[in-house]
């Protein structure tokens, strides 16, 4: 068969286009010169609230302030995805393709807004900025996605309605709001929480204490840049009879903690994840359930037990609820609460988590783990028969969410398991692959990447002792490690269902 001439393929797909313009202006001259109360009174206003993205912003502090974790993470989420959005839209797409603005005399008095814009009309701005709000969160928690879903397709309608959009330039931007948020959950996924079945919690029968007695809570009250001295304050207003032994800067921590032990009923720790990991692994040799109030900098260990808050650590003691969760042993004497690492992983975790609060935790992962490969000194270290050289190597107590190399939380403490993520640096352009990798949202099949769930693992440093993070403090040199999980050896006070 034979081919169609350039030129009269070219014509036939600009006659295409002009007529998709001339339907694209009758969509809108209909909805302009249709008589609507409703649209009225509505429409600027929704369009309104949405300038400058004000009504995403509102809608993602309340879901902060009142919504759940995954309501939390979408929330977060969404905001990222909105900030890259806004940018890409206004700053690269509005200048690819130049379309004038409708008509205003076609639209209703009533229904016009007072600021008139002047920039190109294709894309819209605000829909791609609702879609990609909305989209993101969705990615999260789908329930709470879907409602935004809708109040996004009223918004892109609403720049219809008041004259601001053709209804092309409202579907272009909804189009590329979603694309850049489901983009965002390639190089970051959501995370999905397990639907394998699991076993309920081990609780343990432990009395309740509505006024504290027998607790003794170890407590530096300079921690957390002052949030020591008001978990102090709280746990003397609402658990009378514990003992609060308040910790001064010449203090020896162990020393302390094991004396508060032999006469406690309950060891109480207030501090950050490595004064808690000191903790556990005293609690756990005295026999007696610990009891964690977040007074670090990150309170990881608090979080992923539900105790997040001195309120629900204080209301889990006066119940009674107490349950089991796992640790991780080093080399047979030393406990692990949350994490171990060789390598630069810390300072990979160290400036994400700096940075996510400013521009979202996708952004920060790219930029910390590009910032780490770059400047990272790498180790050799050999196991299971293979010998590997690492910047970022990462060893998590109980299995960790989401995959990938940005593990955030845990679904549950009592796994069994031993979580290992390692990304391998010693091949050939292996940054440029890894960066690559993560771009494309790709990085789990990477050959660079090994991912395991284990209950034990061992390594060795190839090139001599090497400087083990152990929960966030950098601990001693190491040239051999090995490590077993520890099923639900710890009783741990804790929100239970």
């Amino acid at each position: 068969m034979d081919l169609l001439p350039v030129r009269p393929r070219r014509r036939g797909i600009r006659q295409i286009g002009k007529g998709l313009g001339t339907l694209d202006r009758e969509v809108f001259e209909a909805i302009a010169e249709s008589p609507s109360p409703l649209f009225d009174a509505v429409m600027p206003r929704l369009t309104k609230a949405a300038d400058h993205s004000k009504l995403w912003f509102a809608i993602a502090a309340a879901l902060t302030a009142v919504g759940n974790e995954s309501t939390k993470r979408g929330a977060a989420r969404g905001v990222a995805t909105l900030a890259v959005t806004s940018l890409l839209t206004n700053q690269v797409a509005k200048r690819v393709w130049r379309r004038e603005r409708p008509n205003w005399v076609l639209v209703p008095l009533a229904r016009q807004t007072r600021r008139h814009p002047t920039s190109n009309s294709l894309p819209s701005g605000h829909s791609a900025s609702a879609a990609a709000f909305a989209v993101g969160v969705g990615l999260e928690n789908p329930p709470v996605g879907l409602g935004l879903s809708l109040l996004a397709g009223l918004v892109g309608i609403s720049r219809v309605a008041t004259g601001a959009h053709y209804p092309g330039d409202v579907l272009a931007g909804l189009g590329i709001g979603a694309g850049l948020a489901v983009l965002g959950a390639r190089v970051v996924p959501p995370i999905t929480e397990p639907q394998l079945p699991t076993a309920d919690p081990l609780r343990v029968d432990t009395p309740a204490r509505p006024q504290g007695r027998g607790v003794v809570l170890v407590i530096n009250p300079a921690s957390g840049s002052g949030t020591g001295a008001r978990v102090v304050d709280e746990v003397r207003t609402a658990l009378p009879q514990a003992e609060i032994v308040e910790l001064g800067e010449d203090d020896d921590v162990a020393e302390v903690m094991r004396t508060a032990a032999g006469r406690a009923e309950v060891l109480a720790v207030g501090g950050g994840d490595g004064t808690v990991a000191a903790a556990a692994g005293i609690a756990l040799d005295a026999g007696v359930p610990l009891a964690v109030f977040p007074a670090g900098t990150f309170n990881h260990f608090a979080k992923d037990i539900g105790c997040d808050s001195t309120a629900k650590t204080i209301a889990a003691i006066q119940q009674g609820s107490v349950a089991k969760v796992d640790m991780v042993c080093l080399n047979e004497t030393q406990m692990v609460v949350n994490t171990a690492s060789v390598g630069a992983y810390p300072r990979f975790v160290q400036t994400r988590e700096t940075l996510e609060h400013k521009i979202g935790k996708p952004l920060a992962g790219i930029y910390a783990m590009f910032s780490t490969l770059r400047r990272g000194e790498p180790v050799r270290i050999c196991y299971d028969n293979k010998t590997l050289q690492t910047s970022l190597f990462f060893l998590g107590n109980c299995a960790y969410l989401p995959s990938g190399f940005a593990p955030s939380r845990r679904a549950r403490m009592d796994d069994g398991l031993i979580d290992v993520r390692i990304l391998e640096t010693g091949r050939r352009l292996a940054r440029l692959r890894i960066m690559t990798a993560v771009a494309l949202g790709r990085l789990q099949r990477s050959p660079l990447y090994h991912e395991m769930r284990v209950p034990e693992f061992s390594f060795r440093a190839v090139d001599g002792p090497t400087v083990l993070a152990l929960d966030g403090e950098v601990g001693t040199e190491i040239e051999e490690a090995s490590f077993s999980a520890q099923y639900r050896v710890l009783p741990v006070f804790r929100p239970l269902p």
